[in-house]
């Protein structure tokens, strides 16, 4: 069999898809040439896939972890049927296909950069879950195809860490691309793992004349970002509520609509209050998976909204090392990814 390096070879159906795309993949553990087997450590299951399942579940613990079980037996893979979205892993190193060039070895710990929702994985027992940082332990093996990214994970940090950070890679080293100086940004759900790393990265990029405005819902988490210099602005509302959010946001703005928005909500409903607030030829950046691209595109044209929309696409060039620089270059930011997030 000719081998894909995008592992189609491992599709089940249906057949011509990708395997992300693929309702059931092939998880048998017995590699090909061209694949990596790794024992997983821990699961991150994405936080819009893990709300949904913690809410489906009552917060049941058992029932959240039954139906983990269920759907890596279905599919082969996890990937939630009702948000498909998946999360990342990190493991050790078992095996190396004998076609690969790589720069890795067995045993080493790395993190993978792609998402579970396309990963081939076999799950033998769910140890522990950690219900408010949605990470699963687990004694289970995984498959990274040849077009599959990783990081090594980092001697100066803890697996823990490195785990949380890297989970939201993508959203900071996006922002980091689309923040110019002087520009006005509104992050909206500044307070979890990827907006606290957005407003961070903003903050840096925007220089002396811009303006950080982030939005979350508790009075402690609008405190926590002011006294760690995260925005120069930080509102309280309900992202459900888009007018209400459009306001606040431009009074926090001198009145004026924002040069860019980043949505990092893991709730439905959240689409118009990251597009309102936006200047036409401003850029909404998406990157919830709880985000609907239907509601989005017909919403921006309802209101006549001419926009850029950017999809929150979870891997851009560097992302990994500019995501764990945060937490080196920062001690507010790593001081609040260890209390919180490990």
């Amino acid at each position: 069999m000719k081998l894909c390096k995008f592992g189609t070879n491992r599709v089940i159906e249906p057949q011509g898809v990708l395997p992300q795309a693929a309702r059931k993949i092939d998880s048998n553990m017995e590699i090909y040439d061209n694949e990596i087997l790794i024992d997983v450590i821990s699961l991150n299951i994405d936080s819009a896939s893990f709300s949904q399942l913690k809410g489906e579940a009552g917060g049941d613990e058992a029932k959240i972890a039954a139906k983990i079980e269920e759907i890596v037996a279905e599919r082969g893979k996890m990937q939630n049927p009702v948000t498909g979205s998946g999360g990342m892993l990190i493991g050790k190193v078992a095996k190396i296909g004998t076609d690969l060039t790589t720069d890795l070895q067995v045993g080493d710990k790395i993190a993978t950069l792609v998402s579970l929702s396309l990963t081939p994985l076999k799950i033998e027992k769910i140890k522990q879950i950690h219900m408010n940082i949605d990470r699963v332990d687990v004694d289970a093996q995984a498959i990274l195809f040849e077009s599959g990214i990783y990081a090594k994970l980092p001697e100066d940090m803890t697996e823990a860490l490195a785990l949380a950070a890297l989970d939201v890679a993508g959203a900071p080293a996006q922002t980091a691309k689309l923040v110019k100086p002087g520009d006005s940004v509104l992050v909206i759900g500044a307070s979890g793992k990827s907006g606290m790393m957005c407003c961070y990265e903003a903050m840096k990029r925007v220089g002396p004349t811009g303006n950080v405005v982030a939005m979350c819902r508790k009075e402690a988490d609008k405190q926590t970002l002011l006294e760690n210099g995260f925005a120069h602005n930080v509102i309280l509302a309900d992202v459900g509520n888009a007018l209400d959010v459009m306001g606040k946001a431009l009074a926090a703005n001198n009145g004026q609509e924002f040069d860019l928005s980043i949505n990092c909500v893991n709730v439905e409903n959240s689409e118009m209050a990251s597009i309102l607030p936006v200047k036409n030829g401003g850029t909404v950046y998406f990157f919830s998976m709880a985000v609907s691209f239907t509601k989005a595109a017909l919403g921006a044209e309802g209101v006549g909204k001419d926009v850029n929309m950017i999809i929150g696409n979870g891997y851009t060039k560097d992302h990994a090392a500019i995501t764990l620089h945060q937490l080196r270059e920062s001690p507010a930011l790593r001081k609040i990814f260890e209390e919180r997030y490990v």
